[in-house]
């Protein structure tokens, strides 16, 4: 149980150590495209995939040993697999499960920080070493009273550097993202305020209890008992889960009746936050996970939760009915509340934004419009990702004076990317269950 992978001594906390170690980072990716371009002169026909792999590896190891907001970004942007080339893709994945961990004194400081005693005074077992570290913070397996538990420790200095590092990762999300300034502007403060939130421990257990409480009747789910008294602003105790991340599970070969009954669990699992809770767990990667020996879905991080304001919900959703049987003022309202077009805009320019809009809802709406969907169908996800391509090319875009679309469907459409990728992991064939109003 005890890893053996290197343990980081110390988190650069000041902005200045930070912003030393963007900067130091930044001159690397510059000298590697220097090199590149230098390459290319004497060999015309190199691609930049060579570029890619050498950016990717030292963007990933310099924000892995940062860890928090930085690393968080890196992890977000790998599962909106279509804004990425794929080095990066593959390389910013692992910040869902493998950043290097913090060394055994740094946990045992914040223990004395928050309960004035160190891990072993609280638990009857706790291992030294973290057995999954991850972009805010690692956890540790111990026992107390014959129960198993994971103990999750934020990492020192996250919750302040959280607005300080999204200025730092601004330039290259600007190059990597393909997005023009108001729109990353826009998705920044929207993942800052949600950021904040994640760093917040106790405002996790609470919601953990709640949406765990609101979603236990759905069929093979399970979710961990939480433990306020052993918890605090950055320590989360809650009872281990036994099994195996999707990754780890599907590489057991379960047959396709397994894969669909996890993948349905999933689909209702979302299904009912997103249409009768209105707030729902928006980080839906592999990471947050388990899979049990009896197949049951184990639901085990619930920092990240988006809340659904009515008017938006009411809107999004009625562009994804079918056949969208809106006339044509009803359409308009429902795309200048999504903010999709806005009086600033040309006639051509609201033209052309209304379709490319109705495309990509249309296409993510594919799922709701049948009974059932197989999500092993490689093809849909093809033609998603090809009218991303489209769209982050088109000139119309780039040169767009405003951002694009409320900010609350950033983490919606997040959500629903990331459900999507994950019943595509799965190649999931399941009953798509919607709302009446959605038939």
């Amino acid at each position: 149980m005890e890893s053996k992978i290197r343990e980081q001594e110390s988190i650069p906390t000041s902005k200045v150590q930070r912003a030393a170690k963007f900067i130091k980072t930044g001159a690397k990716v510059g000298g590697n495209y220097v090199k590149h371009y230098a390459k290319k002169v004497v060999n015309p026909s190199l691609t930049k995939e060579n570029l890619h792999n050498e950016n990717a590896n030292d963007i990933y190891n310099s924000l892995s040993e940062l860890k928090g907001s930085a690393l968080k970004v890196a992890q977000m942007m790998s599962m909106d697999k279509n804004i990425l080339p794929r080095a990066y893709q593959d390389k910013f994945t692992m910040a869902q499960y493998s950043a290097p961990p913090l060394s055994y004194p740094l946990v045992v400081k914040t223990f004395q920080k928050y309960f004035g005693k160190t891990p072993e005074a609280l638990f009857e077992t706790f291992t030294k070493s973290a057995v999954n570290a991850a972009s805010i913070g690692q956890v540790h397996q111990a026992t107390k009273d014959g129960k198993k538990l994971a103990v999750k420790i934020q990492y020192p200095g996250v919750a302040d550097s959280v607005s300080s590092d999204l200025k730092l990762v601004r330039p290259f999300a600007l190059r990597l993202l393909n997005m023009n300034e108001r729109e990353l502007d826009h998705y920044m403060e929207e993942v800052e305020s949600k950021l904040i939130e994640e760093t917040d421990y106790i405002l996790e257990v609470q919601r953990s209890l709640e949406i765990s409480a609101a979603c236990s009747h759905i069929e093979g789910l399970t979710f961990p008992g939480y433990y306020e008294e052993m918890s605090s602003d950055r320590i989360i105790t809650m009872d281990w889960i036994e099994g195996k991340h999707i990754k780890e599970w599907l590489e057991t070969h379960p047959s396709q009746e397994a894969k669909d009954k996890v993948g349905q669990s999933l689909w209702d699992f979302y299904h009912h936050q997103v249409h009768n809770l209105q707030q729902v767990h928006a980080d839906p990667h592999p990471g947050n996970f388990i899979i049990t020996e009896d197949n049951k879905l184990g639901i085990i991080d619930f920092g990240c939760v988006k809340i659904l304001p009515q008017d938006f919900y009411q809107g999004y959703f009625a562009l994804i009915k079918k056949d969208m049987l809106l006339n044509e003022q009803e359409l308009n309202e429902v795309f200048y509340g999504l903010e999709f077009i806005s009086d600033k805009d040309t006639e051509e320019e609201k033209a052309y934004f209304k379709g490319v809009f109705k495309e990509m809802i249309s296409l993510l709406g594919k799922p709701f419009h049948s009974e059932t969907f197989d999500f092993a169908d490689d093809s849909y996800f093809e033609q998603i990702f090809q009218l991303g391509d489209r769209i982050s090319n088109d000139k119309m875009f780039k040169k767009s004076r405003q951002a694009r679309g409320s900010r609350h469907g950033l983490y919606i459409n997040r959500t629903y990317f990331g459900l999507y990728n994950l019943l595509n992991q799965l190649q999931a064939n399941i009953t798509t269950t919607k709302p009446d109003w959605l038939k």
